[in-house]
Order: structure tokens, then C-alpha cells, then sequence
């Protein structure tokens, strides 16, 4: 008769991982793990080590405990628990340089060693609270032509910009809404085709339009002027602006670049009105230019590479190849806080440009490290890290099943969301580009997604011609938003997280409130 071997002992079923939930949960209970709080920014410990029970490690409680090492008496004694202060936690794997994200629920295995310090990295999350937009509070038209750009002043919800397509011989003006009112603030008249790209500067005191007729124009948001006539110089139509960071321009001289179908990128002095640098090595249209913190320019193109340039001497620092088709969109990680520059929710502006400078900076400092986020036609994403000699990427993200049109980076930095022909939104990893999420809703392709500022919620527009808004905590769908009639061509959330704007083949720009 053949021996029987005896059953596995509670040690070994530890090692497996073949624990029943009955025996996991009284074994947690009794474990303790010494933990050592870091910021993640500087690697500074954040006081001294601390002795918790593996089964009360979760980030609720973490954050309470954080609250309490630091000292924040009156956000501890805050009646109501959603307004205390919390952080993101990530825990650093012990001799990798891997993280493992905190949940709500879980954060340390119950097989670690509990002679072992565990590292526990945090960062606090925005410290106010977007809602989530569900209502249209307001709709305005710019007759049947469609809008094809749109973006909010860094300074304020109130302003929004936008260009508008035309035919031959129509409307092709952009215009400045006033979103408190759903009226047209500015009429920009001057483009003599459709205007397919438009950005504010990080002040607020200029905006920068360029067209199919293939100038750039420069206005006066607060009367509608034009600043001089147009500048010429690129031999085909404009597809995409970056302004110099306010933090590194000369006051009231912020550098703006122009990218071009004509396979160049083009460097203004806005004061003098004439170009300084020309960027000329990409062997296709430019789809998409970046103006990053440290003064490099990044340039994606239609010739499957992506190359970064020094934007004081034009100087072509290395090419990036991870891509085997037309690379249509970017995304840095310092995206909100270059956009902003020292516009800070709820704090007033800085009284002089040294201390506006001084925030903007800080502002910049506290978003790095700078990544950069590529999207293709060959369906993937590259997560790059710019600083880095290498010219391959650092994570490569397979899942979508056509082109990935458009990426963006959350304000925080922690997430990247992309949109695909496939009619998905997914959501990664913004520090490793691994995968987190798939967001279905949508029936038809998606062609443009925002991120709130607080880095909670996520808002996609589609062919489909609705808005949908995305809880990135819950990973499901918070609110379905239809209203056009027509294809949703732009989607932009307000800085200040109050509106979100929305733009279509119909004609519609529609504001959408909580």
C-alpha cells in the first residue's frame, strides 16, 4: 500500500501562497512590520521608523499616521475625513529599484521579512477636490464649421480658446468665449484658412494661433488685437505650438515654437516677431512639439522617430526610435505645471516677476523628474526618459488594437491616458508604463482625453459624439455626457478643474459643469 504523504505544513502553505482567506486574515493580524516613511521627491526619511500591524497597513491609515508624524494638528482635528490631507504611497522592493503601488486595501504581502524595514514612499495628492462634471451649463456656436483646437487660459476658467475649420472663402477666425456668460469674448480675424492649432501663454497675456494658410498669429486676449501681422516662414500648414517655460524665458519675451507639416520647427522671438532658430531634421511633417522645464525641445514626426534639441542653440542633442509609424501625439509629465507656470488654485499671484519665476519653478521642481509619453499609428505607446543617454525606450505599452492618437499625462504625473481608434481609453503607469486599466464605453473612435487637476478623473471625447468622465480610482465610468450632434473633435479640462469645454464637427463648443 503506497504511504500517504502528510498534509503541507502552515509554513510551507504561507510560502505558496495556498493560505485560506480564514487563516490569512488571523495570521495578519498578529504580524507587525517596522516601516520608514520617504518622500519621494528627495529620498528624505520623514521621521523615524515606526512599528504597525501588517493588517492596519492600508493607505487610509497611512495617511492618518503621516498626518500625525508631520503634524498637521488641524487637518488631523478636521471633522469632516475628506478634507484631511492624503498621499500616494509606493513601497520600494528591497534590493530592485522596482515599487509596488499602495491600495486601499493592501499594502505589504503578508510573506514579507518582518525583521526587514520596509521603505514606504509618499506624495501628497492635490490638495483640493475636482467634481465631476455632469451637466451642460452652456452651449455656444460658431455656426456649422467645425472646431478643431480648443484650450482654457492657465489663469482662469472664464477664457477659452478656440479655432474653427473653414472652406474657401468662410469664417476662418479663432475666438476667445467668455465661458460665465456662453458668450464670444473676441473675434481673432485675420487666418485666411482654417486654424488648426492655438495655445495660450503660461502668463495668460498672449495667445498664439497658426493655420492651413501656414502663419502664426499673435493676439492680445484681453482686446482681440493682433501684435503685428503675421509670421511667415514655414512652407506648409501649422500643426502644433509649445511656449518657452515661464520659468526659463526672459521677462516678457517667452520664446514660442512652431511645428510644421514643411518637416521643420521654428523658434520665435514674440517681441521682435522673427525667427531665431530653425530646427531642421526630421525627414516628415512634425506633428507634435514639447517645451520641457530644463530648456530641451521634443519633436515627434511623421517619420516614426522622435529627436530632442537644445532650444538655445538648435543643436540636435539625440533621436529617439522606438516606433515603426507615424508618431501623432506627446505628453510630458511637467505638462500641467508648465502650462500653469505660478497660476496656483486657491493662492494668490505673486506681486513681482522674481517671485512669480520663483513659484513657477517650484511649481516645475516638485512635477519632476521629467518623462515623456509617445503615441503612434503602430498602436503602442514608449515612456522615454529624456535625461537619459539612451535612445530606446524605457517601457514599451502594448494593448491597443489601432492607432493611439492621443496621450496625456495627470497632473501628478502618476498616470498616463490614451485614446485609440479602437474606441478605448486606457490608463498606465506614468512612472514604469505599465499597464492599469481599460476604460469601455465609447462605440467609435476616441480622439481626445483630459485629465482633471486633481488627478482623480479623466475625461474622453469621441466619434461617438459623446463626453464620458472616468473615475481613475474606481476605473469605471462616472458620467456619460451626450449633447452633440456631431463627432467630438476636442475635449479640455479647466486648470482650476471648474468646466470642461468640448468641441465638434457641429459647430458646438459646449461647457459642462458639476
Amino acid at each position: 500500500m503506497a504511504t500517504v504523504p502528510p498534509p503541507p505544513s502552515k509554513r510551507r502553505r504561507t510560502v505558496d501562497g495556498t493560505l485560506s482567506s480564514e487563516e490569512t486574515s488571523l495570521d495578519l493580524e498578529g504580524r507587525k512590520v517596522i516601516i520608514q516613511f520617504q518622500e519621494r521627491t528627495t529620498g528624505i526619511n520623514t521621521g523615524r521608523p515606526v512599528l504597525i500591524s501588517i493588517a492596519d497597513a492600508t493607505q487610509k491609515n497611512l495617511s492618518y499616521l503621516l498626518n500625525n508624524i508631520e503634524g498637521n494638528e488641524l487637518i488631523l482635528n478636521a471633522k469632516d475625513a475628506s478634507s484631511r490631507l492624503s498621499y500616494q504611497f509606493t513601497r520600494l522592493i528591497r534590493g530592485t529599484k522596482s515599487e509596488e503601488k499602495v491600495s486601499s486595501t493592501k499594502l505589504i504581502p503578508h510573506d514579507v521579512d518582518a525583521e526587514v524595514t520596509q521603505i514606504i514612499q509618499h506624495e501628497p495628492e492635490s490638495l483640493f477636490r475636482v467634481k465631476a462634471v455632469s451637466r451642460c451649463g452652456a452651449t455656444m456656436s460658431a455656426g456649422r464649421l467645425p472646431i478643431l483646437c480648443a484650450q482654457f487660459s492657465p489663469a482662469t476658467s472664464s477664457r477659452l480658446l478656440t479655432g474653427i475649420g473653414a472652406t474657401s472663402g468662410a469664417d476662418s477666425s479663432a475666438r476667445i468665449w467668455d465661458c460665465d456668460t456662453g458668450t464670444n469674448f473676441k473675434k481673432l480675424t485675420g487666418h485666411t484658412s482654417s486654424v488648426i492649432a492655438v495655445s495660450w501663454s503660461p502668463d495668460g497675456t498672449v495667445v498664439a494661433t497658426g493655420s492651413r494658410d501656414k502663419t502664426v498669429r499673435l493676439w492680445d486676449p484681453a482686446t482681440g488685437e493682433a501684435k503685428g501681422g503675421p509670421m511667415t516662414g514655414h512652407g506648409e500648414w501649422i500643426t502644433s505650438f509649445a511656449w518657452e517655460p515661464y520659468h526659463l524665458c526672459e521677462s516678457g519675451n517667452a520664446r514660442l515654437a512652431s511645428a510644421s507639416k514643411d518637416a521643420t520647427v521654428r523658434i520665435w522671438n514674440t517681441v521682435l516677431r522673427r525667427v531665431e532658430i530653425v530646427l531642421c531634421g526630421h525627414a516628415k511633417s512634425v506633428v507634435c512639439v514639447k517645451w520641457g522645464g530644463t530648456g530641451s525641445l521634443y519633436t515627434s514626426s511623421q517619420d516614426h522617430t522622435i529627436k530632442i534639441w537644445k532650444s538655445d542653440t538648435g543643436e540636435l542633442i539625440r533621436t529617439l526610435k522606438g516606433h515603426s509609424h507615424w508618431v501623432t501625439s506627446l505628453a510630458l509629465s511637467t505638462d500641467h505645471a508648465l502650462r500653469t507656470a505660478y497660476h496656483e488654485y486657491g493662492k494668490p499671484i505673486p506681486g513681482n516677476e522674481a517671485a512669480k519665476k520663483e513659484l513657477a519653478l517650484s511649481r516645475y521642481k516638485k512635477a519632476a523628474p521629467e518623462r515623456l509619453v509617445s503615441g503612434s499609428d503602430d498602436t503602442t505607446l514608449c515612456l522615454w526618459n529624456p535625461s537619459e543617454p539612451q535612445t530606446t525606450p524605457i517601457s514599451k505599452m502594448h494593448g491597443h488594437q489601432k492607432v493611439v492618437i492621443r496621450v496625456a499625462y495627470s497632473p501628478n504625473g502618476a498616470f498616463i491616458a490614451s485614446a485609440g481608434f479602437d474606441n478605448l481609453v486606457k490608463l498606465w503607469n506614468g512612472r514604469d508604463g505599465s499597464f492599469l486599466a481599460t476604460f469601455k464605453g465609447h462605440v467609435s473612435d476616441v480622439f481626445q482625453v483630459s485629465f482633471s487637476a486633481d488627478s482623480r478623473l479623466l475625461v474622453s471625447g469621441s466619434k461617438d459624439t459623446t463626453l464620458k468622465v472616468w473615475d481613475i480610482k474606481a476605473r469605471k465610468l462616472k458620467e456619460d455626457l451626450p449633447g452633440h450632434q456631431d463627432e467630438v473633435l476636442v475635449v479640455d479640462w479647466s486648470p482650476d478643474g471648474e468646466k470642461v469645454a468640448s468641441g465638434g464637427r457641429d459647430g458646438k463648443i459646449k461647457l459642462w459643469r458639476h
